[in-house]
């Protein structure tokens, strides 16, 4: 059944060829979506099977969630009101969650992602990509794993995102182990992307390769968690290497600019992240002036950033990192698509996913311009607890 979402004052496309701007702004447009794939896009009054009347509001894609963390047990609360009074994050806290989420059931992890997917689709996500690395053995990541493939195609194994504590004082064995056994059974449990934190405390370049390297050979794509905490290797590793995204991106100097808009690998921010650990934000401004590209996500997890809130992210990255409004809007949608290595999500035009948020405003300025409010009317397209999605 074709359905029409009709009657929109103000149509954000990611289109340049349809519209105004670099967003491809559509003005008394409608949508017309069969089988879950935008088929037409023009003025209003297009016919289909099913007619969705938004009454003037505006409509964007849905938001490509590119960075979570969603499959864990636990609470980190007391780390974070500790975190407010002062005391610095060095996400040490990781070993807390993994302790909590070893000890959960799969009925209890399924059912504590699906709440945090509930809330990220009432929010406006309908793409989604979902890490391992509360796990850290061999069949714990298979397991986590293998929930996150239940609801999205976008899973990464991240078996190297700290020492666990039977390692202590071994890095280098367990690095071998999530090379070896560890990845072999997350590739075998849907993992499409592998990843790694490079960061002082957790593993270094040279670590960090060596599980890439493995990860590349096993057929999965790559990504990174670099530069978070301190300036260090990992913007360099990520482009060397030829990840889709490199992510955090918070100390960065002048090469690794330049490396990156010199590349193909997208810088993904989280300043939810920077918002809560109270780092200093990413210097978005710099990235984009360079030419680099740009994807906002929203690292959701227990420890430094607990939000499924896209339309959060966006305020953020315009109030704090200098934005424009139009720019976080494509970071949040088509950036992601981009670090993802998708282009059927994060844009409505024909032949890409019929994904669409309905905004309860006249344009997608109020985005930024009404932080904190659920401004998302109506979120179309799935995501989570009946099949895989995105």
């Amino acid at each position: 059944m074709s359905v029409v979402i009709d009657n929109i004052g103000q149509l954000v496309t990611n289109d340049a060829s349809a519209g105004e701007g670099p967003l491809g702004i559509v003005r008394d447009a409608s949508v017309v979506i069969d089988d879950d794939v935008v088929v037409s896009v023009g003025r209003r009054g297009q016919v289909a099977d099913e007619r969705i009347d938004v009454h003037g509001a505006c409509v964007l894609p849905g938001f490509v969630d590119s960075h979570t963390h969603l499959v864990f047990a636990g609470d980190r609360s007391e780390e974070f009101t500790a975190r407010m009074a002062g005391r610095p994050y060095d996400g040490g806290g990781i070993r807390v969650t993994t302790t909590a989420t070893r000890s959960a059931s799969d009925d209890e992890l399924r059912d504590l992602t699906d709440g945090r997917l509930a809330e990220a689709h009432r929010a406006g996500t309908t793409t989604i990509e979902i890490k391992s690395g509360y796990g850290l053995t061999v069949a714990d990541e298979a397991r986590l794993v293998s929930l996150a493939r239940e609801r999205t195609s976008e899973t990464t194994f991240l078996g190297a995102h700290i020492v666990p504590p039977e390692y202590e004082g071994r890095v280098d064995d367990y690095v071998a182990l999530v090379c070896g056994e560890m990845l072999v059974g997350a590739a075998a449990s849907g993992a499409r992307w592998i990843d790694a934190f490079c960061e002082i405390g957790a593993f270094d370049a040279d670590q960090c390769r060596a599980v890439l390297d493995a990860g590349r050979r096993a057929g999965l794509g790559l990504r990174l968690h670099a530069n978070q905490l301190h300036h260090g290797p990992g913007v360099q590793l990520a482009v060397e290497m030829h990840c889709a995204s490199v992510d955090h991106c918070t100390y960065l100097g002048d090469d690794d600019i330049d490396a990156l808009a010199a590349s193909e690998t997208v810088a993904t921010l989280l300043p939810a992240t920077d918002f809560s650990t109270r780092q200093p934000y990413p210097d978005a401004r710099r990235l984009i002036d360079a030419g680099a590209t740009v994807a906002l996500a929203s690292n959701c997890n227990p420890g430094s950033s607990y939000t499924t809130s896209m339309s959060f992210c966006i305020a953020l990255a315009v109030r704090e990192m200098h934005m424009t409004i139009e720019e976080a809007v494509a970071a949040a949608t088509i950036g992601g698509a981009g670090a993802l290595q998708r282009d059927d999500v994060g844009c409505l035009k024909p032949g890409s996913k019929g994904h669409a948020i309905v905004v309860d405003a006249p344009s997608y300025h109020h985005l930024a311009y009404r932080p904190g409010v659920p401004l998302i009317r109506t979120t179309i397209g799935p995501l989570g607890g009946v099949r895989p999605v995105g």
